[in-house]
Protein backbone atom coordinates (compact mmCIF):
# COMPACT_ATOMS: atom_id res chain seq x y z
CA UNK A 1 0.00 0.00 0.00
CA UNK A 2 2.37 2.20 0.77
CA UNK A 3 3.98 1.65 -2.50
CA UNK A 4 1.49 2.35 -3.97
CA UNK A 5 0.68 5.79 -2.46
CA UNK A 6 4.54 6.61 -3.02
CA UNK A 7 4.15 6.54 -6.86
CA UNK A 8 0.20 8.10 -6.91
CA UNK A 9 2.67 11.44 -5.08
CA UNK A 10 5.03 10.97 -7.27
CA UNK A 11 2.51 11.25 -10.74
CA UNK A 12 1.04 13.96 -8.63
CA UNK A 13 4.25 16.03 -8.36
CA UNK A 14 4.51 15.53 -12.11
CA UNK A 15 1.19 16.58 -12.94
CA UNK A 16 1.20 19.50 -10.71
CA UNK A 17 4.53 20.20 -12.83
CA UNK A 18 3.64 20.22 -15.96
CA UNK A 19 6.04 22.30 -17.62
CA UNK A 20 9.24 21.33 -15.90
CA UNK A 21 8.08 17.43 -16.19
CA UNK A 22 7.73 18.17 -20.13
CA UNK A 23 11.48 19.55 -20.71
CA UNK A 24 12.77 16.65 -18.70
CA UNK A 25 10.89 14.19 -20.79
CA UNK A 26 11.44 15.69 -24.04
CA UNK A 27 15.48 16.22 -23.34
CA UNK A 28 15.00 12.58 -23.03
CA UNK A 29 12.89 11.56 -25.72
CA UNK A 30 14.89 14.17 -27.88
CA UNK A 31 18.02 12.27 -27.13
CA UNK A 32 17.55 9.06 -27.70
CA UNK A 33 15.33 9.64 -31.00
CA UNK A 34 18.57 11.56 -32.52
CA UNK A 35 20.49 8.38 -31.77
CA UNK A 36 17.88 5.84 -32.99
CA UNK A 37 17.59 8.51 -36.66
CA UNK A 38 21.36 8.49 -36.65
CA UNK A 39 22.19 4.69 -35.96
CA UNK A 40 19.27 4.05 -38.76
CA UNK A 41 20.61 6.92 -41.20
CA UNK A 42 24.30 4.91 -40.61
CA UNK A 43 23.67 1.90 -41.39
CA UNK A 44 21.07 2.87 -44.32
CA UNK A 45 24.45 4.69 -45.72
CA UNK A 46 26.16 0.90 -45.13
CA UNK A 47 23.25 -0.78 -46.85
CA UNK A 48 23.29 1.56 -49.53
CA UNK A 49 27.06 0.74 -50.36
CA UNK A 50 26.51 -2.77 -50.39
CA UNK A 51 23.59 -2.84 -52.50
CA UNK A 52 26.18 -0.99 -55.56
CA UNK A 53 28.69 -3.61 -54.78
CA UNK A 54 25.44 -6.56 -55.26
CA UNK A 55 26.17 -7.27 -58.37
CA UNK A 56 29.79 -8.30 -59.17
CA UNK A 57 32.14 -10.42 -56.51
CA UNK A 58 34.06 -7.87 -54.35
CA UNK A 59 37.15 -9.79 -53.71
CA UNK A 60 38.04 -9.56 -57.47
CA UNK A 61 40.30 -7.87 -60.50
CA UNK A 62 39.07 -6.74 -63.46
CA UNK A 63 41.18 -5.93 -66.49
CA UNK A 64 40.08 -4.00 -69.63
CA UNK A 65 41.87 -3.27 -72.36
CA UNK A 66 42.97 0.38 -73.85
CA UNK A 67 44.70 2.55 -76.20
CA UNK A 68 48.82 3.07 -75.15
CA UNK A 69 49.78 6.98 -74.18
CA UNK A 70 52.97 6.82 -74.42
CA UNK A 71 55.99 5.34 -76.94
CA UNK A 72 57.77 2.47 -75.94
CA UNK A 73 60.17 0.78 -77.98
CA UNK A 74 60.19 2.49 -80.93
CA UNK A 75 56.01 2.03 -80.73
CA UNK A 76 53.95 5.03 -81.21
CA UNK A 77 51.32 5.58 -78.77
CA UNK A 78 47.52 5.77 -79.85
CA UNK A 79 47.98 1.74 -80.57
CA UNK A 80 44.86 -0.17 -79.16
CA UNK A 81 45.53 -3.32 -77.08
CA UNK A 82 43.47 -6.68 -77.78
CA UNK A 83 43.26 -8.98 -75.09
CA UNK A 84 43.33 -12.26 -75.87
CA UNK A 85 42.90 -15.97 -74.99
CA UNK A 86 47.05 -16.36 -74.16
CA UNK A 87 46.44 -13.42 -71.92
CA UNK A 88 43.70 -15.47 -69.57
CA UNK A 89 45.82 -18.35 -69.81
CA UNK A 90 48.70 -16.15 -68.98
CA UNK A 91 47.34 -15.02 -65.79
CA UNK A 92 45.50 -18.07 -64.91
CA UNK A 93 48.80 -19.78 -64.68
CA UNK A 94 51.18 -16.96 -63.78
CA UNK A 95 49.45 -15.01 -61.00
CA UNK A 96 49.51 -16.13 -57.59
CA UNK A 97 46.43 -16.12 -55.77
CA UNK A 98 43.89 -16.05 -58.52
CA UNK A 99 40.80 -18.03 -56.98
CA UNK A 100 38.03 -17.94 -60.18
CA UNK A 101 39.35 -16.44 -63.90
CA UNK A 102 37.10 -15.78 -66.78
CA UNK A 103 36.99 -13.80 -69.73
CA UNK A 104 33.99 -12.15 -71.64
CA UNK A 105 33.63 -11.54 -75.63
CA UNK A 106 31.28 -9.81 -77.00
CA UNK A 107 29.46 -10.61 -79.79
CA UNK A 108 29.11 -7.28 -82.05
CA UNK A 109 25.92 -7.18 -83.90
CA UNK A 110 22.58 -7.93 -83.16
CA UNK A 111 21.96 -10.82 -82.44
CA UNK A 112 17.71 -12.63 -82.85
CA UNK A 113 17.07 -15.19 -80.65
CA UNK A 114 14.34 -17.97 -81.33
CA UNK A 115 12.27 -20.51 -79.85
CA UNK A 116 9.96 -21.67 -82.18
CA UNK A 117 7.67 -18.84 -82.44
CA UNK A 118 9.18 -16.68 -80.42
CA UNK A 119 11.75 -14.37 -81.50
CA UNK A 120 13.48 -11.24 -80.27
CA UNK A 121 16.90 -9.96 -78.64
CA UNK A 122 18.64 -10.50 -75.74
CA UNK A 123 22.37 -9.62 -74.58
CA UNK A 124 24.42 -12.33 -75.49
CA UNK A 125 27.33 -13.14 -73.26
CA UNK A 126 30.52 -15.45 -73.84
CA UNK A 127 32.69 -16.72 -71.07
CA UNK A 128 34.41 -19.51 -69.21
CA UNK A 129 32.59 -21.36 -66.12
CA UNK A 130 34.77 -19.01 -63.52
CA UNK A 131 32.20 -16.11 -63.98
CA UNK A 132 29.53 -17.59 -62.06
CA UNK A 133 31.49 -16.97 -59.31
CA UNK A 134 32.17 -13.32 -60.95
CA UNK A 135 29.00 -11.98 -61.19
CA UNK A 136 27.26 -13.53 -58.10
CA UNK A 137 24.87 -15.53 -60.74
CA UNK A 138 22.38 -18.35 -59.20
CA UNK A 139 21.98 -21.15 -60.71
CA UNK A 140 17.86 -21.85 -60.37
CA UNK A 141 17.66 -24.52 -62.25
CA UNK A 142 19.80 -26.85 -64.64
CA UNK A 143 23.78 -25.65 -64.56
CA UNK A 144 25.77 -22.86 -65.72
CA UNK A 145 28.59 -23.98 -68.26
CA UNK A 146 31.54 -26.32 -67.24
CA UNK A 147 35.05 -26.86 -68.40
CA UNK A 148 34.15 -29.66 -70.96
CA UNK A 149 31.63 -27.30 -72.92
CA UNK A 150 34.78 -25.13 -73.18
CA UNK A 151 36.91 -27.60 -74.55
CA UNK A 152 34.49 -29.12 -76.69
CA UNK A 153 32.81 -26.03 -78.15
CA UNK A 154 29.85 -27.49 -76.68
CA UNK A 155 26.72 -25.48 -78.23
CA UNK A 156 24.70 -24.77 -75.07
CA UNK A 157 22.76 -21.79 -73.24
CA UNK A 158 21.99 -20.74 -69.75
CA UNK A 159 19.32 -17.85 -69.95
CA UNK A 160 18.10 -15.13 -67.59
CA UNK A 161 14.69 -15.26 -65.93
CA UNK A 162 13.21 -12.96 -68.09
CA UNK A 163 14.22 -14.90 -71.03
CA UNK A 164 12.85 -17.99 -69.95
CA UNK A 165 9.71 -16.29 -69.75
CA UNK A 166 9.83 -14.34 -72.59
CA UNK A 167 10.97 -17.44 -74.81
CA UNK A 168 9.28 -19.94 -73.17
CA UNK A 169 6.27 -18.91 -71.13
CA UNK A 170 5.32 -22.11 -68.76
CA UNK A 171 7.07 -24.01 -70.83
CA UNK A 172 10.54 -26.44 -69.26
CA UNK A 173 13.12 -24.77 -70.76
CA UNK A 174 15.87 -27.00 -70.03
CA UNK A 175 16.80 -29.56 -73.02
CA UNK A 176 15.19 -27.17 -75.48
CA UNK A 177 16.87 -25.78 -77.99
CA UNK A 178 16.80 -22.17 -79.12
CA UNK A 179 18.30 -20.23 -81.98
CA UNK A 180 21.20 -17.41 -81.62
CA UNK A 181 21.34 -15.92 -85.42
CA UNK A 182 19.97 -19.47 -86.73
CA UNK A 183 22.62 -21.27 -84.87
CA UNK A 184 20.97 -24.04 -82.46
CA UNK A 185 21.45 -24.08 -78.79
CA UNK A 186 20.74 -26.37 -76.07
CA UNK A 187 19.12 -25.04 -72.77
CA UNK A 188 21.46 -26.65 -69.96
CA UNK A 189 21.01 -24.08 -67.21
CA UNK A 190 18.41 -20.87 -66.45
CA UNK A 191 19.68 -18.64 -63.53
CA UNK A 192 18.42 -16.03 -61.45
CA UNK A 193 21.29 -12.81 -60.39
CA UNK A 194 21.32 -10.34 -57.43
CA UNK A 195 22.34 -7.25 -59.49
CA UNK A 196 18.67 -6.53 -60.52
CA UNK A 197 16.51 -7.11 -63.35
CA UNK A 198 18.88 -6.07 -66.05
CA UNK A 199 20.72 -9.13 -65.38
CA UNK A 200 18.17 -11.49 -65.77
CA UNK A 201 18.05 -10.68 -69.83
CA UNK A 202 21.49 -12.14 -70.51
CA UNK A 203 22.24 -15.40 -72.25
CA UNK A 204 25.60 -16.95 -71.28
CA UNK A 205 27.38 -19.04 -74.08
CA UNK A 206 30.94 -20.80 -73.60
CA UNK A 207 33.82 -18.94 -74.76
CA UNK A 208 35.26 -20.89 -77.33
CA UNK A 209 32.36 -22.10 -79.09
CA UNK A 210 31.35 -17.77 -79.12
CA UNK A 211 34.67 -17.42 -80.65
CA UNK A 212 34.04 -19.87 -83.01
CA UNK A 213 31.11 -19.62 -84.55
CA UNK A 214 30.98 -15.81 -84.55
CA UNK A 215 34.14 -15.14 -85.87
CA UNK A 216 35.66 -13.84 -82.37
CA UNK A 217 39.26 -15.69 -83.00
CA UNK A 218 41.03 -15.76 -79.58
CA UNK A 219 39.98 -12.09 -78.97
CA UNK A 220 38.61 -11.10 -75.74
CA UNK A 221 36.84 -7.90 -74.55
CA UNK A 222 37.74 -8.13 -70.22
CA UNK A 223 39.21 -10.14 -68.10
CA UNK A 224 38.11 -11.02 -64.68
CA UNK A 225 39.30 -12.86 -61.33
CA UNK A 226 38.49 -13.22 -57.55
CA UNK A 227 41.12 -13.40 -55.32
CA UNK A 228 39.82 -15.68 -52.59
CA UNK A 229 40.70 -14.81 -48.89
CA UNK A 230 43.69 -12.44 -50.18
CA UNK A 231 44.58 -9.42 -48.20
CA UNK A 232 44.55 -6.07 -49.72
CA UNK A 233 48.39 -5.44 -49.71
CA UNK A 234 48.48 -8.83 -51.92
CA UNK A 235 45.50 -8.13 -54.19
CA UNK A 236 47.41 -4.90 -54.71
CA UNK A 237 50.26 -7.22 -55.70
CA UNK A 238 48.31 -9.07 -57.79
CA UNK A 239 46.82 -6.04 -59.72
CA UNK A 240 50.38 -4.59 -60.58
CA UNK A 241 51.54 -8.29 -61.30
CA UNK A 242 48.57 -8.40 -63.98
CA UNK A 243 49.41 -5.42 -65.81
CA UNK A 244 52.97 -6.26 -65.69
CA UNK A 245 52.17 -9.39 -67.66
CA UNK A 246 50.11 -7.95 -69.95
CA UNK A 247 52.59 -5.47 -70.93
CA UNK A 248 55.35 -7.70 -71.93
CA UNK A 249 52.95 -9.71 -73.58
CA UNK A 250 51.57 -6.63 -75.85
CA UNK A 251 54.76 -4.64 -75.64
CA UNK A 252 53.98 -1.27 -73.86
CA UNK A 253 55.04 0.30 -70.50
CA UNK A 254 54.22 -0.80 -67.04
CA UNK A 255 53.82 2.82 -66.25
CA UNK A 256 51.50 3.16 -68.68
CA UNK A 257 47.99 3.02 -67.36
CA UNK A 258 45.74 3.77 -70.15
CA UNK A 259 46.99 1.19 -72.27
CA UNK A 260 45.21 -1.71 -69.95
CA UNK A 261 43.07 -0.87 -67.04
CA UNK A 262 43.32 -2.86 -63.96
CA UNK A 263 40.42 -2.52 -61.45
CA UNK A 264 40.80 -4.19 -58.17
CA UNK A 265 37.68 -4.11 -56.62
CA UNK A 266 38.79 -4.92 -53.06
CA UNK A 267 40.26 -1.85 -53.02
CA UNK A 268 37.44 -0.26 -54.09
CA UNK A 269 35.23 -1.90 -51.33
CA UNK A 270 37.93 -1.46 -48.63
CA UNK A 271 37.54 2.26 -49.12
CA UNK A 272 33.84 2.82 -49.34
CA UNK A 273 34.12 0.10 -45.62
CA UNK A 274 36.22 2.54 -44.14
CA UNK A 275 34.14 5.21 -44.89
CA UNK A 276 30.91 3.93 -43.48
CA UNK A 277 32.94 2.49 -40.58
CA UNK A 278 34.06 6.48 -39.90
CA UNK A 279 30.38 7.40 -40.67
CA UNK A 280 29.56 5.15 -38.04
CA UNK A 281 31.43 6.66 -35.51
CA UNK A 282 30.41 9.96 -36.16
CA UNK A 283 27.14 9.23 -35.63
CA UNK A 284 27.79 6.96 -32.90
CA UNK A 285 29.44 10.27 -31.24
CA UNK A 286 26.91 12.59 -31.72
CA UNK A 287 24.38 10.32 -30.82
CA UNK A 288 26.00 10.37 -27.31
CA UNK A 289 26.68 13.81 -26.94
CA UNK A 290 22.96 14.48 -27.66
CA UNK A 291 22.04 12.00 -24.96
CA UNK A 292 24.32 13.45 -22.74
CA UNK A 293 22.95 16.97 -23.62
CA UNK A 294 19.60 14.99 -22.37
CA UNK A 295 21.34 13.79 -19.51
CA UNK A 296 22.74 16.80 -17.92
CA UNK A 297 19.34 18.57 -18.70
CA UNK A 298 17.45 16.29 -16.31
CA UNK A 299 20.39 16.45 -13.79
CA UNK A 300 19.44 20.38 -13.86
CA UNK A 301 15.84 19.82 -13.54
CA UNK A 302 15.89 17.65 -10.96
CA UNK A 303 18.34 20.16 -9.37
CA UNK A 304 15.71 22.82 -9.82
CA UNK A 305 12.97 20.31 -8.58
CA UNK A 306 14.53 19.78 -4.85
CA UNK A 307 15.14 23.90 -4.94
CA UNK A 308 11.65 24.24 -4.98
CA UNK A 309 10.61 21.57 -2.76
CA UNK A 310 12.96 22.02 0.13
CA UNK A 311 10.63 23.39 2.65
CA UNK A 312 8.40 20.36 1.71
CA UNK A 313 11.93 17.95 2.34
CA UNK A 314 12.59 19.90 5.27
CA UNK A 315 8.54 18.96 6.49
CA UNK A 316 9.42 15.34 5.87
CA UNK A 317 12.51 15.02 7.85
CA UNK A 318 10.65 17.01 10.47
CA UNK A 319 8.21 13.82 10.69
CA UNK A 320 10.60 11.33 10.88
CA UNK A 321 11.31 10.50 6.80
CA UNK A 322 14.84 8.71 6.32
CA UNK A 323 17.56 10.34 4.45
CA UNK A 324 17.01 6.97 2.14
CA UNK A 325 13.53 8.00 1.56
CA UNK A 326 13.78 11.17 0.31
CA UNK A 327 16.47 10.02 -1.98
CA UNK A 328 14.08 7.35 -3.39
CA UNK A 329 11.33 9.45 -3.79
CA UNK A 330 13.36 11.55 -6.19
CA UNK A 331 15.24 9.03 -8.00
CA UNK A 332 11.73 7.36 -8.49
CA UNK A 333 10.69 10.36 -10.37
CA UNK A 334 13.68 10.48 -12.70
CA UNK A 335 13.23 7.05 -13.39
CA UNK A 336 9.63 7.37 -14.22
CA UNK A 337 9.93 9.90 -16.46
CA UNK A 338 13.37 9.14 -18.68
CA UNK A 339 11.73 5.70 -18.55
CA UNK A 340 8.66 6.35 -20.28
CA UNK A 341 10.41 9.36 -22.28
CA UNK A 342 13.14 7.23 -23.37
CA UNK A 343 10.46 4.38 -24.76
CA UNK A 344 8.86 7.11 -26.36
CA UNK A 345 11.88 8.49 -27.89
CA UNK A 346 12.94 4.82 -29.24
CA UNK A 347 8.84 4.32 -30.83
CA UNK A 348 9.43 7.28 -32.12
CA UNK A 349 12.80 6.92 -33.86
CA UNK A 350 12.05 3.22 -35.42
CA UNK A 351 8.70 4.95 -36.65
CA UNK A 352 10.93 7.79 -38.82
CA UNK A 353 12.67 5.02 -39.81
CA UNK A 354 10.33 1.87 -40.87
CA UNK A 355 8.60 5.85 -42.55
CA UNK A 356 11.97 6.07 -44.39
CA UNK A 357 12.46 2.64 -45.65
CA UNK A 358 9.03 2.97 -46.90
CA UNK A 359 9.80 6.21 -49.40
CA UNK A 360 12.92 5.83 -50.26
CA UNK A 361 13.15 4.85 -53.42
CA UNK A 362 15.69 1.85 -54.50
CA UNK A 363 18.78 2.14 -56.59
CA UNK A 364 20.48 4.62 -54.28
CA UNK A 365 23.04 5.37 -52.22
CA UNK A 366 20.51 5.33 -48.88
CA UNK A 367 18.95 1.82 -48.51
CA UNK A 368 16.84 0.19 -45.89
CA UNK A 369 17.39 2.73 -43.07
CA UNK A 370 17.37 0.55 -39.66
CA UNK A 371 18.81 -0.19 -36.32
CA UNK A 372 19.56 -3.07 -34.64
CA UNK A 373 16.47 -3.49 -31.71
CA UNK A 374 19.33 -4.81 -29.10
CA UNK A 375 21.35 -2.06 -29.50
CA UNK A 376 18.46 0.41 -29.71
CA UNK A 377 16.75 -1.14 -25.94
CA UNK A 378 20.59 -1.06 -24.77
CA UNK A 379 20.99 2.53 -26.05
CA UNK A 380 17.89 3.13 -24.25
CA UNK A 381 18.46 1.36 -21.06
CA UNK A 382 21.65 3.14 -20.94
CA UNK A 383 20.00 6.65 -21.28
CA UNK A 384 17.69 5.67 -18.33
CA UNK A 385 20.43 4.54 -16.04
CA UNK A 386 22.52 8.21 -16.95
CA UNK A 387 19.38 9.84 -15.87
CA UNK A 388 18.57 7.97 -12.61
CA UNK A 389 22.47 9.11 -11.89
CA UNK A 390 22.00 12.40 -12.50
CA UNK A 391 18.84 13.03 -10.69
CA UNK A 392 21.25 10.64 -7.65
CA UNK A 393 23.09 13.57 -6.92
CA UNK A 394 20.67 16.36 -6.26
CA UNK A 395 18.56 13.44 -4.36
CA UNK A 396 21.32 12.42 -2.26
CA UNK A 397 22.21 16.87 -1.49
CA UNK A 398 18.08 16.54 -0.61
CA UNK A 399 18.17 13.56 1.68
CA UNK A 400 21.35 15.70 3.70
CA UNK A 401 19.25 18.45 4.32
CA UNK A 402 19.17 19.20 8.00
CA UNK A 403 14.89 19.52 8.79
CA UNK A 404 15.68 22.71 10.81
CA UNK A 405 17.91 24.19 7.54
CA UNK A 406 15.58 22.94 4.81
CA UNK A 407 12.39 24.58 7.19
CA UNK A 408 14.01 28.32 7.10
CA UNK A 409 14.52 28.18 3.26
CA UNK A 410 12.49 30.21 1.20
Amino acid sequence: MFEIDTWQEILDTIRANRMRSFLTAFSVAWGIFMLIVLLGSGQGLSNGVAYQFRDDAVNSIWVFPGQTSTPYKGLQPGRRVQLTNEDHDEIATGVGGVDHITSRYSIGGTLQVRYREETTTFDVRSVHPGHLFLEKTIITEGRFINPLDIREYRKVAVLGGKVVKALFHDEPPIGRYIEINGLAFKVVGTFTDEGGEGELEKIYLPITTAQRAFGGANKVNQIMMTTGDEPLARTAAMAKDVHRRVAERHTFSVDDERAVYVRDNNEEFDRFMKLMAAIRMFVWVVGLGTILAGVVGVSNIMMIAVRERTREIGVRRALGATPWSVVSLILKESILITGVAGYVGLVLGIAVLEIAARVMPPGGFFQRPEVDLGVAIQATLLLIAAGTAAGFFPARRAGALRPVEALRNE
